[in-house]
């Protein structure tokens, strides 16, 4: 039997038009900016006529440590909002916006997969709504904002050697890692080393995806720190004047996009951060209106639960005073065996051994999100070699910790295959919930980044570079010791060193270098290799996109 590619899928559905999901939310057609018939903007009004209703419930997917052999925590989410309509749930889901970089590089399409996909998929995939260009073109306004000030005099004393906004592309392109800018002569601007990072990495995204309306974006963009004067004092976006074009080219971009499930769910989708190197989270303002126009509102956070969902609630939650009611944890049996050793064309066989030295991974997930005080449900993507013994064998695992496994088959079933899914997590809602924090505000710098680092991933001890020791002075000395931590760290491994698979413990974690977002008010440190600017691999996945004569795209995902 032929298997059809996501995009094929995609391509044969029957979209309804985009007023009518609205309308399942009770949105009406003059609080839509629409873009076409299957795609809309949600107005910003909207907001005051439905803010003092009750918050529906807030469910959060996230994963074990990703592997090639994959986990589906996108396709999952869509699939449980897709399950809990089929229920008679008022649903609705809340995505981030795929990034170009990824698109053409290594892991192709971000909408979700198989029966359980966002669609317009080619549209949500490639440019959308416009939004990652205004955040490129906000960012780099101010960029050149600050090149021109240099060269006009520099009346605020720019130092070039401290200059530490860089420019941002939504590509991978490593050969921008590092660059000379200014070459030409006296009219060509002020020679300096300059280098760019990926769009999704930019403050501003952050800062667009953590703010409540656009005064909260403006006073957010001036805070943004880009450089410091020759005596050591930090030069804002403020004292450039920059930020309310920068909140001009960003008006439309913070509102909501609202697009379509497969099975014809309202999601939300909007908004980027990678959560490697920033927050991983959708927009504040998404996650705000699926809360008060759905009963169950479903929502992911990027990458594992050691990054994604520990930003989401460490940081989204406690600036959104958002209350979650229960994490769901994606793992398949498959990944498992990975991470106990298996090569991924071994995965297919039965290995009780390899499944039993990588379902650590997943426990220390499960024990993570539980120290926040939240139930949690295990979701296994299943496939067809998946044995009974092995699924036991997690069943047995989970159970000592007090959380139900449940098998979800969404990918090739839509939300018919994750009924089992949907009534655990209903159940789970009805559980005891204590969340809080993993760490007071108040705690230093360094308190926070090794409460993190010992809780969340395992570590024994933190290191610090001299540069990340002398960043930490900086930021204390300007008074910025009371902003939150985004760790910056591999997505392949719970600890710093992507090479270390399953459950590392007793590790040290070293900060090499810490970075600051005044904006978006967080501290960012640096860990391992991880890098702002990702590079394509040897045979990227645009070879094989391509697009007829007609306009259909092929070969997306």
């Amino acid at each position: 039997m032929a298997f059809l590619s996501d995009i094929e899928i995609a391509q044969r559905s029957e979209m309804e038009p985009i007023t009518k999901i609205a309308a399942k939310l009770g949105i009406e057609e003059d609080d839509l900016d629409l873009y076409g018939k299957y795609k809309t903007k949600v107005s910003l009004g909207l907001w005051e006529r439905i803010k003092d209703r009750p918050d529906g419930k807030l469910i959060l997917v996230t994963a074990i440590t990703p592997t090639p052999a994959g986990e589906g925590k996108t396709t999952t989410s869509v699939g449980l909002a897709q399950a809990l309509a089929l229920k008679g749930k008022k649903t609705c889901l809340a995505l981030r916006e795929p990034s170009l970089g990824p698109v053409f590089g290594i892991k192709g399409g971000a909408a979700g997969g198989g029966y359980s996909q966002v669609v317009p998929m080619e549209d949500i995939n490639i440019h959308f709504t416009g939004d990652f260009h205004a955040v490129t073109s906000a960012h780099n306004l101010l960029a050149a904002m600050m090149d021109n000030s240099i060269q006009q005099g520099n009346p605020l004393g720019i130092d070039p050697r401290q200059i530490v906004f860089k420019r941002v592309l939504d590509m991978n392109d490593r050969a921008l890692r590092k660059i000379v800018i200014g070459l030409g002569g006296r009219t060509e601007g002020v020679p300096r080393e300059d280098g760019f990072d990926i769009t999704v990495a930019s403050e501003i995204m952050a800062i667009l995806c953590l703010s409540a309306d656009i005064e909260d974006l403006k006073r957010r963009l001036s805070e943004i720190i880009v450089a410091y004067t020759y005596d050591g004092s930090p030069v804002k976006a403020r004292d450039l004047e920059a930020q309310g074009a920068m909140a001009m080219l960003l008006k439309d971009a913070i509102k909501p996009n609202l697009v379509q499930t497969l099975e014809h769910v309202p999601a939300f989708v909007h908004g980027g951060p990678f959560a490697n190197i920033a927050h991983g989270c959708n927009s504040v303002m998404a996650t705000r209106y699926g809360l008060k126009l759905a009963d169950y509102f479903i929502t992911e956070a990027g990458f594992a639960a050691d990054l994604g969902a520990e930003k989401f609630l460490d940081i989204k939650c406690r600036l959104a005073g958002l209350h979650p009611s229960v994490v769901v944890i994606v793992a398949t049996i498959r990944a498992l065996k990975m991470h106990g050793g298996l090569k991924k064309e071994e995965l297919g066989k039965v290995d009780m051994a390899a499944l039993q030295a990588g379902i650590p991974n997943l426990e220390k997930h499960v024990e993570n999100m539980i120290s926040f005080g939240l139930p949690v449900v295990v979701a296994l993507n299943v496939f067809p070699t998946d044995t009974e013994e092995e699924l036991a064998f997690i069943r047995e695992k989970c159970a000592t910790l007090g959380v139900p496994v449940v098998k979800s088959d969404i990918w090739a079933n839509g939300g018919k295959g994750g009924l089992e899914m949907a009534d655990a997590v209903i159940e789970a809602c009805g559980k005891p919930n204590t969340f809080h924090f993993q760490y007071e505000i108040s705690l230093s710098p360094t308190e926070k980044i090794e409460t993190i680092a010992k809780k969340i991933y395992g570590a024994a001890e933190v290191v610090y570079t001299d540069k990340a020791k002398k960043d930490l002075k900086r930021i204390h000395d300007l008074g910025y010791d009371g902003l939150l931590i985004c760790m910056a760290k591999t997505q392949a491994s719970i600890s710093d060193d992507p090479d270390k698979k399953g459950r590392p413990d007793g590790f040290t974690l070293t900060v090499r270098e810490v970075r600051l977002s005044a904006g978006a008010g967080f501290i960012i440190p640096i860990t391992g290799t991880i890098m702002t600017m990702p590079g394509l691999p040897k045979r990227p996945a645009a070879c094989s996109i391509d697009v007829d004569a007609n306009g259909k795209v092929t070969g997306l995902f």
